[in-house]
C-alpha cells in the first residue's frame, strides 16, 4: 500500500521520509500549527470549544438543508411536475433532482477546496454555508408548476445543484477547519465532534418531517406547509452565517501564508501526482463510512420492515441508533487521538463487524433485542468518526483541503450512490446481502488499519534511530 509519509514543514522531505515512502508506509502529517502553545499535551481552550460548537452547529444546519428535500419528495413531485404524467415518472424525476446533489458534490468540493488552499479556509467555509442557505430558502419560496410551468422544475434543479456544490465543500472543509484549529493531540475529537454535528442534521430533518406530517393534513402540506421546512432551514442558515463570521482563519493556513508556502500550482494536480497513496487510503475509508451510514442508518428501517418489523418500531429504533451514532462519533474520535489510526481501524472495524452481525442476525427473530442491538450497532458505526482524522492527517497543509475534498467527495459519490442499488439488486436472491456487504467492508477497514499500524511502527523505529544518531 503506497501511502506517503508527510513531513513537518511546507515542502521538503528528508531522505529518511523518502525511504519510508519507498517502504509503502503512512505517517501522520505533522503539518499542524507550530509553536509552544500547540504541544501535544495542551488542553482544549475555550476558543477551541467555541470553534467546535460553531462549526458543528453550521454543519448540522447545512446537512439538514441538504437532506430535507428527500423527506418531502412526494409533495415536491406533485407540485413541480405535470399532474397528468404517471406517478412513477413523477417520482423518478423528483428523485433524480435529489440525486443530482450527490453527483455535483465532487465538482463543487474540488472548486471550493481549490480556493480554500489558496485564499483561506474561513472564506470558503463561509461561502459554502451562504450558498446552501440561499438555495434552501429559495426552494421554499419557489413558484410551482401550476404557476410558472416547466420553469419550476428547472429552477428546482439549479437550486439543487447549488446545494450539492455547497455540501461538497462544507463537509471536508469543516473537517479541515476544526483539525487545523485544535491541538494536534485532539484532532480526532474535533473531527468526531464535527461528524456528530452532521449526524444531528439528519436527525433534525427527520424530526422536522415527522412534526410537519403530524401537525398538518396532506392537503395543507400540498397547499403551503411543505414550504416550512425549507424556509426554516434557510432562516437558521442565515443565523449560522452570522455565527461563522465570528470564527478566525486556521493557524495552519496563516502559518503557511506567512511562510509564503502556498501551493504554487493547481492544488489538485499536486494531490494526484504526489499523494496518490493517501488518496487511495482516504477513498477506501470513505467507502467504509458511506456504507455504514447508508446501510445501517438510512436503509435499515425499510430492511427491517421487510422482515416483519412494524415500521413505527423500526423508525423508533432507528432514532435511538442515530443518537448512539452521535455519541459514538465523539467517543471514538477521542479514542483515535490516543491510539492512532492503525490500531483504531484494525480493531475497531472488527468490533463493528461483530455488532453488525449480531444486529442483523438476531434482531428480526428476537424483537426484544432490536432496540439494544441497534443502539449498540449505532455506537460502533460511530467508528467512522475516525475517518476524517486519517484523511486530514494524510495530506500536508498547503493542499490538505483539496486532498480531503477530492478523496471524500469522489468516493462518496460513487459508493454512496451505488450502494443502495447494489444491495437492492442482490436482496431478492440473497436476503442478507446488506450484512455480507458490510462485513466485507469491515474486513477491508481492518486490512487498511493493519497497513497503517505497520507503517506507524516502522516510522517509530526510524524516528527512534534518527534521534539516537542525533543524540
Amino acid at each position: 500500500m503506497d501511502v506517503r509519509i508527510l513531513q513537518n514543514g511546507p515542502a521538503e522531505r528528508t531522505d529518511l521520509h523518502s525511504s519510508i515512502d519507498e517502504a509503502g508506509a503512512l505517517g501522520l502529517s505533522a503539518d499542524f500549527p507550530n509553536g509552544p502553545d500547540l504541544v501535544s499535551g495542551r488542553p482544549l481552550t475555550s476558543r477551541d470549544y467555541k470553534t467546535l460548537v460553531l462549526a458543528a452547529l453550521g454543519g448540522a444546519l447545512e446537512f439538514y438543508d441538504f437532506i430535507i428535500f428527500i423527506f418531502f419528495a412526494q409533495a415536491v413531485g406533485q407540485l413541480f411536475f405535470p399532474a397528468e404524467i404517471p406517478d412513477w415518472l413523477r417520482q423518478f424525476q423528483t428523485l433524480s433532482i435529489f440525486a443530482v446533489g450527490y453527483f455535483v458534490r465532487p465538482l463543487g468540493g474540488i472548486l471550493i477546496a481549490h480556493f480554500g488552499d489558496l485564499l483561506g479556509r474561513k472564506r470558503m467555509f463561509l461561502i459554502g454555508i451562504v450558498l446552501m442557505t440561499v438555495a434552501t430558502l429559495a426552494m421554499g419560496l419557489l413558484p410551482t408548476y401550476r404557476e410558472i410551468g416547466a420553469l419550476a422544475p428547472t429552477l428546482l434543479l439549479l437550486l439543487r445543484i447549488l446545494q450539492g456544490a455547497a455540501v461538497g465543500g462544507e463537509v471536508p472543509g469543516a473537517w479541515v477547519f476544526v483539525a487545523e484549529h485544535v491541538p494536534a493531540n485532539r484532532v480526532g475529537f474535533a473531527c468526531g465532534t464535527l461528524t456528530a454535528g452532521l449526524t444531528v442534521g439528519i436527525l433534525l430533518g427527520s424530526t422536522m418531517a415527522t412534526t410537519v406530517n403530524s401537525l398538518f393534513t396532506p392537503a395543507e402540506i400540498l397547499a403551503w406547509a411543505w414550504r416550512l421546512p425549507f424556509v426554516f432551514g434557510g432562516a437558521l442558515g442565515l443565523g449560522a452565517v452570522c455565527l461563522r463570521r465570528l470564527l478566525h482563519e486556521t493557524p495552519v493556513f496563516e502559518e503557511i501564508r506567512k511562510r509564503k508556502a502556498l501551493a504554487e500550482e493547481l492544488p489538485l494536480k499536486a494531490v494526484l501526482r504526489d499523494h496518490r497513496g493517501a488518496v487511495i487510503v482516504s477513498m477506501l475509508l470513505t467507502w467504509l463510512l458511506s456504507a455504514a451510514i447508508v446501510v445501517v442508518i438510512l436503509m435499515t428501517p425499510q430492511l427491517l420492515q421487510k422482515q416483519g418489523v412494524p415500521l413505527t418500531t423500526a423508525l423508533k429504533a432507528n432514532n435511538v441508533a442515530t443518537l448512539s451514532l452521535i455519541a459514538g462519533n465523539i467517543i471514538w474520535g477521542a479514542i483515535i487521538d490516543r491510539i492512532g489510526p492503525g490500531r483504531f481501524f484494525a480493531v475497531g472495524c472488527g468490533l463493528l463487524g461483530v455488532s453488525i452481525w449480531l444486529f442483523y442476525t438476531q434482531s428480526a427473530t428476537a424483537p426484544s433485542l432490536l432496540l439494544p442491538l441497534y443502539a449498540l450497532t449505532g455506537l460502533f458505526v460511530g467508528i467512522v468518526g475516525g475517518v476524517p482524522y486519517a484523511m486530514v492527517c494524510a495530506f500536508p497543509g498547503r493542499i490538505r483541503f483539496s486532498g480531503v475534498s477530492f478523496s471524500y467527495n469522489v468516493a462518496y459519490a460513487i459508493f454512496g450512490g451505488l450502494t443502495p442499488l447494489f444491495i437492492s439488486l442482490l436482496l431478492p436472491s440473497l436476503p442478507l446481502a446488506h450484512l455480507y456487504y458490510l462485513l466485507a467492508l469491515c474486513a477491508l477497514g481492518s486490512a487498511v488499519g493493519l497497513g497503517l499500524w505497520r507503517a506507524e511502527r516502522r516510522k517509530e523505529k526510524k524516528d527512534s534511530l534518527l534521534a539516537r544518531v542525533k543524540g
